[in-house]
């Protein structure tokens, strides 16, 4: 690939994984795609902080249960590093205390390794274009958890548009499919979402949703 040119517009994957065979498997799918390039991967947290890639790519998929650091404290790490990084972790592990652990230190997304390779491919994209891709499995463990707590709802003043750009964003659209469906631009949007954060005192996607949901400002459709 050049350097510059087309590869500028390319989505940038970081791998960081354990286990080779998984990993050699994730790389060759990504980098089947037009669209996306994988530039380094890893096997532990430790040798990818160490890497320059870190500082510029656009995502990394990351797994939990790493040799070292865990991949629940890595999602800070590389955060630290690249502030602008979509993280998605991809685990083996469903229970809610990893799922939320990693959330809460930035995740935007999370996926179980059973993935298949076109929802791989879609959820870089879909991460890469502001959604947060989640397995069908995890999504439901975070809005059982949400549904379960406690009804201590504050005084929250959002709009009604600004409801409806919050159930949307819970439901995992990225940007322009949300200024698709509620016909405004890709910056209105982004308009919105940011007085959500600043309403609901919130600095990430997975917080929004969370207290949008514990405060009933948004309700998933069932399936």
């Amino acid at each position: 690939m050049e350097e510059n040119g087309q590869e500028s517009e390319l989505i940038r994957v970081v791998i960081v994984e354990d286990n080779q065979y998984i990993r050699e498997g994730w790389e060759t799918i990504l980098d089947s795609d037009s669209q996306i390039v994988v530039k380094s991967v890893f096997r532990d947290c430790e040798s990818a902080l160490e890497s320059d890639d870190i500082e510029w790519c656009d995502i990394i998929l990351l797994d939990i249960q790493l040799p070292g650091i865990m991949g629940t404290e890595g999602v800070e790490k590389f955060l630290e590093i690249n502030p602008s990084l979509s993280i998605i972790m991809i685990s083996v592990m469903e229970d809610s205390q990893h799922i939320f652990e990693a959330l809460q230190n930035g995740a935007i997304g999370y996926l179980i390794k059973k993935v298949g390779p076109d929802e791989l491919i879609q959820a870089v994209k879909d991460a890469y274009e502001g959604g947060s891709p989640m397995s069908p499995i995890i999504a439901r463990k975070v809005i059982a958890s949400m549904q379960t707590q406690p009804k201590k709802k504050e005084k929250l003043d959002l709009t009604d548009r600004e409801q409806e750009v919050l159930r949307l964003l819970a439901e995992g659209n990225s940007y322009s499919a949300i200024a698709e469906e509620i016909y405004l631009s890709v910056d209105g949007v982004g308009y919105h979402i940011r007085n959500i954060y600043r309403k609901l005192q919130v600095n990430s996607k997975a917080e929004a949703v969370a207290k949008g949901l514990a405060n009933g400002l948004i309700k998933m459709a069932e399936s």
